[in-house]
């Protein structure tokens, strides 16, 4: 038998009930850990081509918390954020939205992400 290539480890969480959703989210507020939300669905193919992109985000982000909820499988966490499209990327600190963005448009998530985790990273210092 071959051996395959290890994948590294992927820093996305996969959100899997409304129980996980809330220990990820307290655990990260506790900690002052911001929290960068991927709202996301199987049929959707804009929010399954952003995984990669959201996927990097995460390992070059290593001190943000980086979730991925899918709507159909968690759907009082999307209804709770209000989500009602997909993609939805919703940035939390302190537990609460501080800022949301709809649609599929990798760089502007990158520059909103890049800026809310400097924007922490200069508060918690």
């Amino acid at each position: 038998m071959e051996s395959q290539e290890q994948q590294p480890k992927s820093r996305v969480i996969k959100v899997e009930s409304v129980e996980s959703w809330d220990f990820y989210s307290t655990q990260a507020t506790n900690q002052a850990c911001p929290i960068v939300v991927h709202f996301t669905a199987l049929w959707c193919m804009p929010s399954v081509a952003m995984n990669p992109i959201f996927e990097e985000l995460a390992s070059a982000y290593p001190d943000a918390l980086f979730l991925t909820v899918d709507v159909d499988e968690v759907k009082e966490v999307a209804t709770k954020m209000d989500v009602k499209a997909m993609p939805t990327f919703v940035l939390m600190k302190d537990g609460a939205e501080a800022d949301k963005i709809v649609g599929a448009n990798p760089e502007e998530i990158r520059k909103r992400i890049a800026g809310f985790v400097q924007s922490i990273r200069a508060y918690n210092a």
